[in-house]
């Protein structure tokens, strides 16, 4: 996820096009550490790709935040097209031209002397965020009631009685909440425990891979011994006594049931 967008649009009052150079700039320095450690044994590629939906752009600290899948699936509809089809012409150099009602892999318009075409990405996924965020943050309340009808969003009166980053942070997370993005991410493109535990096993298990209980954990085996990870001690109001959070990677674990440590 690409954090703190905000600030670019607040902060540093950037263009569409500012963002898109700095989005693909940061993209490509994460993907040359991918490449670098990237795990031999994964079936899938594991270069980050906004095309794949492997990339999610937004702010952290207001919970709100979009994948170019969501984006697409609005848009597939209104162009009549396959949403995995507008997932790429909404990155990269892809641009609409309105007047001709056609795509283009160039800025170039038409009209001669007409102005430059916008990347697609800027016109349909930026510009409108930006837009609300600015129309937000301003109290423009005539703009936001527009927009936020256009993409039908219902609102309070409470809500909308908000001011500044408030107003902001709770339009924005109706429209395009921080969660729902991750969550798209992890369900749709995250591979499952039983996938994932072939090529991990020899990663997460410090004993010898073909023994019991690295066996067990390769076949995510709810029958063999139990190997369970805790990554997080809670403790509790009786004293030297904790809830231990964990993650079980073979087994079964129950309550009540003895554990060795």
């Amino acid at each position: 996820m690409v954090n703190k967008i905000d600030r670019g649009i607040l902060e540093l009052q950037v263009d569409g096009e500012t963002m898109y150079q700095k989005f693909l700039r940061v993209i490509e320095n994460v993907n040359v550490i991918v490449c670098t450690y990237e795990c031999a044994e994964m079936p899938e590629a594991q270069e980050i790709d906004p095309c794949n939906g492997t990339a999610a752009f937004g702010s952290a600290l207001f919970g709100w935040a979009f994948t170019i899948t969501k984006f697409a699936e609005t848009y597939s509809k209104k162009f009549g097209v396959e949403r995995s089809k507008m997932m790429e012409k909404l990155w990269g150099d892809n641009y609409f031209d309105a007047k001709g009602k056609k795509w283009k892999n160039h800025d170039d318009p038409d009209e001669e002397g007409g102005p430059k075409l916008k990347r697609a990405f800027v016109s349909f996924i930026m510009e409108p965020v930006i837009r609300l965020c600015k129309a937000t943050m301003n109290g423009e309340m005539e703009k936001v009631n527009k927009m936020t009808k256009s993409l039908g969003l219902t609102f309070k009166a409470d809500d909308l009685s908000l001011q500044g980053k408030l107003l902001m942070k709770r339009v924005f997370q109706k429209w395009i909440n921080a969660a729902e993005a991750l969550l798209e991410m992890i369900i749709l493109k995250l591979p499952s425990p039983i996938k994932a535990q072939r090529y991990r096993a020899a990663y997460l298990y410090e004993g010898p891979i073909d023994d019991q209980s690295g066996q067990a954990i390769m076949n995510c085996d709810k029958d063999g011994p139990l190997m369970i990870f805790i990554s997080k001690m809670v403790p509790t109001s009786d004293k030297g006594r904790f809830y231990a959070f964990g993650r079980v990677f073979s087994g079964t674990v129950a309550s009540g049931q003895k554990v060795r440590i």
